[in-house]
């Protein structure tokens, strides 16, 4: 019989943080989907932030690394890309944590599909908040991320793009 418990194991992968955005942990952005755990045996459901991303090896890695240091050994790991991952199954902390780490946030609901010439519908800057925003390009340090322009302070940002 397991000697720890689902929820357990979600506050363990809350320990999980994201190698692109470090600040951030899996659950927190919605990538962990779903943990089970059937007889001894635990299933963890993960969805990639985009089908390409370059992080998700390193985060099975580490979720595996995480249970096995909670003495879990018979952990399987499961990639599902359907439903798609979408923004807004991150967290409100996530969001918070992405502004004070100067990157905007994704907006609740929105799509970057509104891209038109260069501005996305109310984009804040993370530093002065101002909607005075221009982009610069609509890859940012990861491909998950834009980069932009505040016209009031100047200061270039990166918005986590909403998918």
């Amino acid at each position: 019989m397991a000697h720890y418990s689902e929820a357990d194991i979600w506050n363990w992968m809350a320990e999980v943080s994201d190698p692109e955005i470090p600040v951030l942990n899996v659950v927190e952005l919605g990538i962990v989907r779903q943990v089970t755990i059937h007889s001894d045996r635990v299933q963890i459901i993960i969805t990639p932030t985009y089908s390409g991303c370059p992080a998700m090896r390193t985060i099975e890695e580490d979720i595996d690394e995480i249970l096995k240091e909670k003495g879990i050994t018979n952990a399987e790991i499961a990639t599902v890309l359907s439903p798609a991952w979408t923004t807004d199954w991150m967290t409100d902390e996530a969001r918070e944590k992405l502004r004070l780490e100067g990157i905007a946030p994704p907006q609740k609901g929105s799509a970057d599909k509104a891209l038109l010439m260069g501005r996305i519908r109310d984009v804040k800057c993370p530093r002065c908040a101002s909607t005075q925003t221009q982009m610069i390009s609509q890859f940012g340090s990861t491909a998950c991320k834009a980069l932009y322009k505040c016209e009031s302070c100047l200061e270039p940002f990166d918005y986590f793009k909403c998918i």
